[in-house]
Parts: structure tokens; C-alpha cells; sequence
């Protein structure tokens, strides 16, 4: 699905600050800011236990990662699909290119990986079935 984008595989790869949208119990959608990383055509997006989204997405699997794309808005990427709580996932400290793509940012804010891959210690493997982009 990514990968019959053109573009679309090295936007995910350089963007670092996705917007995701999960859906609570009660039907209400609620976006969060979310690092996530590509892998395939999946998304991982590591979360901690207490994250809101993890029980809406128990309740209700499809969710929703919007790129903010340029400060112009020429570029726009929604990617739709489902999540899923996934506990095979490495530890974001082991995940292949997470640390690379991420590491200034875990320093800045004072973690170090293992910190990191302790705080946010859940994954999520989101499956994209459906793409909006323009620009790209």
C-alpha cells in the first residue's frame, strides 16, 4: 500500500511528528502527537501503558495518522487503517532504524534509549488500508 505511493515511503521515513486518531469508547475521535516509524508498509508507534489510545483501541482498531505535510499545506497525508496492540514488537531501543531516526530527540528531552524503550514500552502496529496525499 505505501510502497504504490510515490514518495510516500521517504516522506514517513523523514517525518518525525505524526498525528494520530483513535477513536474512545464513547465514539469520541481524539488526536494525539505521536513519533512513529515505518516499517514495510506497517507503522509502529510506541506508547506508554497509560496511553489513552490503547484502550480505544481495543474498542475499536481503526485509527487514523495525519502528516502535517509542509508549512503550506502543498503537502497533506492521511493514512487510514487498523492498530493493534502488538507485544512481539522489539523495545524501541531494538527496533531497527528507531533510535537512528529518533536519538537527538530522546537525548534533548533527557531520556537515553533505555529510558525511552522503558517509558514508552507498549507498541502498536498500525496496518494502512487507505492513503490521502497530495504533493507527494
Amino acid at each position: 500500500m505505501l510502497s504504490n505511493t510515490e514518495g510516500l515511503p521517504q516522506l514517513l521515513d523523514k517525518e518525525l511528528i505524526g498525528f494520530m486518531t483513535a477513536v474512545k469508547e464513547d465514539g469520541q475521535p481524539q488526536t494525539s502527537p505521536v513519533w512513529f516509524h515505518r516499517e514495510g508498509d506497517d507503522i509502529v508507534v510506541y506508547n506508554r501503558v497509560t496511553a489513552r489510545r490503547l484502550r480505544s483501541i481495543a474498542a475499536n482498531p481503526k485509527v487514523a495518522l495525519n502528516l502535517r505535510g509542509d508549512r503550506r499545506g502543498h503537502v497533506v497525508v492521511t493514512l487510514e487503517g487498523t492498530a493493534v496492540v502488538e507485544p512481539e514488537l522489539p523495545s524501541a531501543k531494538d527496533f531497527p532504524g528507531f533510535v537512528e531516526k529518533y536519538g537527538e530527540d530522546i537525548t534533548a528531552l533527557g531520556w537515553t534509549p533505555d529510558s525511552f524503550s522503558s517509558d514508552y514500552s507498549v507498541g502498536i502496529r498500525m496496518t494502512v488500508t487507505r492513503v490521502r496525499a497530495s504533493g507527494v
